[in-house]
């Protein structure tokens, strides 16, 4: 028979209830006593009740920056126009799609968790206060379209068919409107610096997410592209086959383009430098994951040697193709808000998207395996590898002979590969949380916890 534990406080009280007063028969009281012992009995004693410190819970970090995410979705179409209607059709197809946009999410978050800390924050701020002042910022969002971007073999050139019946003439153009000096700043430099209140955001870091966004979509076109052999080798299409592939090559092109161009609107070099950088870091990991490379003076490129080396060839891919953007992008969107070399708060937001975005890819590898195609080995292949050495030699030659990736999801389903790979991007998510400690606190600090936590629960 179950015994039930009985709480000693109410164990206290029911012995109270059950147990008679004991009186004097011999002693009869008086009106006003009895009165007194009436009341006695009647109330109730005082119990001293504990209260647990009350935990405040942490935001939802989609919730937290909803009406932002919204408009970006909203305004990206008007942002990247087009020339053609199938490059709108692409870009219609894509940014409309549902998706959790978790690379523009981190540059919300991380503007929203330190705008106010940098040394140059007073000035990034009176430039959006005097953009959104003087209708600057409407500029900021104008389409692309316009004559003055759109034809790139001269800014001013009409956008009309006309305007190549003759040859073109210089043309004399408006200086741009001189911008006043901003004030001189109020900030003691022995005072520690604070977040802005209320929240703020930047007109020019919600554009950064924008780029970072459009960024992404083109590499999701590039990635897609299939050669003849794959088509013949899977029944499975890709979503590039909705345009083709020489569409979705351009396509993608089109967009790095655009981006190429709102990202120098930003005016900060080292802004444009840090996205630069991604889309080459795209360019070499794409190169990495590939299962065949062959130069002229190479010839045919070899997989990796040995297990060590094919752990490190995957994750650096994996910081290249993933991680690279997320880190990146979080960092530029500290360094729009004011922050410089030497400030703290750039450091953490990179070393957190770095170590998110690895967690990140390592769980996508884990949904991944049972359509795993040839090229680099990912982390539940290698973590198979460990306890299956047979697996060394599909490993080496990228899987490139028939029945070898089928043979790798055997190896991986027999072994603890999968387990194993989530323990990696655990522990890749618990460092990308701890480095928000050196933060202050904040509502958006607290829902880039949580989202260390999605990130690794999403496939749980």
């Amino acid at each position: 028979m179950r015994r039930v534990a009985v709480n000693p406080i109410s164990q206290s009280l029911f012995a109270r209830q059950v147990l008679p007063v004991t009186r004097c028969r011999c002693r009869k009281l008086s009106v006003l006593a009895q009165k007194i012992e009436h009341t006695t009995r009647t109330r109730p004693e005082h119990i001293p009740i504990h209260h647990e410190p009350q935990i405040r819970q942490r935001p939802d970090p989609y919730i937290l920056v909803a009406s932002e995410t919204s408009h970006i979705r909203k305004n990206m179409l008007n942002l990247l126009g087009s020339a053609h209607p199938g490059l709108a059709a692409i870009a219609e197809y894509y940014f409309l799609h549902p998706s959790k946009q978790i690379r523009s999410l981190l540059v919300l978050l991380f503007s929203r968790a330190t705008n106010g800390l940098g040394r140059h924050w007073e000035r990034k701020h009176w430039d959006g206060t005097y953009e959104r002042s003087s209708g600057l910022s409407v500029q900021l969002d104008k389409p692309l379209t316009l004559s003055d971007a759109l034809n790139e073999w001269n800014p001013s050139m009409p956008d009309h068919t006309a305007s190549f019946e003759s040859v073109f003439d210089v043309q004399r153009t408006s200086p741009r409107l001189t911008q006043p000096a901003p004030p001189s700043s109020s900030r003691n430099p022995l005072i520690p610096p604070s977040l802005a209140s209320p929240p703020t955001l930047l007109p020019t870091q919600i554009r950064l997410a924008q780029i970072i966004e459009m960024v992404h979509v083109a590499s999701l076109l590039h990635d897609n592209i299939t050669s003849s052999s794959d088509i013949a080798q899977t029944a499975c299409k890709s979503q590039n086959d909705t345009f083709g592939n020489k569409l979705s090559i351009l396509g993608g092109d089109f967009l790095l383009g655009r981006a190429s161009t709102a990202l120098s609107r930003l005016g900060e070099s080292e802004v444009v430098e840090l996205v630069a950088s991604v889309i080459s870091n795209l360019v070499e990991g794409e190169i990495l994951r590939m299962d065949e490379v062959k130069t002229p003076e190479l010839g045919l490129l070899k997989g990796p040697a040995t297990l060590q080396a094919a752990w490190d060839l995957y994750l650096q891919k994996t910081y290249l193709k993933t991680a690279s953007l997320m880190a990146k992008g979080a960092r530029a969107a500290v360094i729009l808000g004011g922050c410089r070399e030497g400030d703290l708060w750039k450091e953490v937001a990179y070393v957190y998207g770095r170590n998110l975005g690895i967690a990140y890819q390592l769980l996508e590898d884990v949904n991944d395996y049972k359509s795993l195609q040839p090229g680099l080995a990912t982390g539940p292949v290698l973590f198979a590898a460990e306890e299956c050495p047979r697996l060394l030699p599909l490993i080496q030659r990228n899987f490139s002979q028939p029945g070898d990736t089928e043979l790798a999801m055997e190896h991986v389903q027999s072994t603890s590969g999968v387990e194993r790979t989530h323990l990696l991007a655990d522990a890749y998510a618990s460092k990308a949380r701890e480095v928000l400690h050196l933060l202050p606190d904040s509502d958006a600090r607290q829902a880039l916890e949580t989202l260390t936590e999605v990130v690794v629960k999403r496939t749980r």
